[in-house]
């Protein structure tokens, strides 16, 4: 490619990738209802959802609805949502808020909006979450997750994976791979929500109060879907 023509697809690269900071207008509480709206929406369509028995043995959901991919060339992609764990007694938490962003590079043109959800099947990913930032593929393994009323349909490669993660783009709801993409927690949307200091582990432990409804519906959409 010559300096010519790649400058042109710099330039409109720079043009596209003001549409992966539209997540950043969106206030907690919105990304909350479009966290609920999505899982409720993924886990009661007939037999594309996420199996029940991943749900049930899950350490930790994570749901970033319509993230932004933007690209010419050289791509990137950015989500904000919420990330539950599932305590001791088999609860599950408060959510914290995360950001989902990653870049890529290849034959790539335009701008999309896909809703994503991170199923973490160890505690090791839930560990490095807690401590603010972990990247799939790197710090822990991510494969295209099972789709249906159970997770019999699993590969071998799959099974051996620390994270399921699924993708749904006009209408279609399946696995996706996600590897380089970082998760991050959202300390701003975090203090916004809980009050200035609390840290992710003490949301994920019930040290917090007064959580607003969308909020705990998140949570309680968790534990209707984990109970079937």
């Amino acid at each position: 490619m010559s300096f010519t023509s790649m400058r042109r697809c710099l330039f409109t690269l720079l043009l596209l990738l003001p549409a992966l900071a539209v997540h950043a207008e969106d206030p907690p509480l919105k990304r909350a209802e479009n966290s609920v709206r999505v899982l409720r929406e993924i886990m009661e369509a007939p037999d594309k959802s996420i199996p029940v028995d991943l749900l049930k043995e899950a350490h930790a959901i994570a749901v970033i609805p319509d993230m932004v991919k933007a690209g010419l060339i050289f791509g990137g992609r950015r989500g904000e949502g919420l990330i539950s764990v599932k305590s001791p007694d088999g609860t599950w938490s408060n959510p914290s808020f995360v950001t989902l962003t990653g870049g890529s590079i290849g034959f790539q043109a335009g701008v999309s909006s896909t809703d994503v959800i991170l199923v973490f099947r160890t505690q090791r990913g839930v560990d490095s979450i807690v401590n603010g930032k972990f990247t799939l593929g790197a710090d822990a393994s991510a494969a295209a997750g099972p789709v249906g009323r159970t997770a019999t349909a699993a590969t071998d490669s799959q099974l051996k994976a620390e994270i399921y993660s699924y993708s749904r783009s006009r209408g279609l709801f399946a696995g996706v791979a996600l590897d380089g993409s970082a998760l991050r927690i959202d300390y701003d949307a975090n203090a916004a929500i809980y009050g200035s200091g609390v840290t992710p582990r003490r949301i994920f432990e019930g040290g917090v109060s007064n959580v607003p409804g969308p909020v705990v519906d998140f949570r309680d959409r968790l534990e209707e879907y984990t109970q079937r």
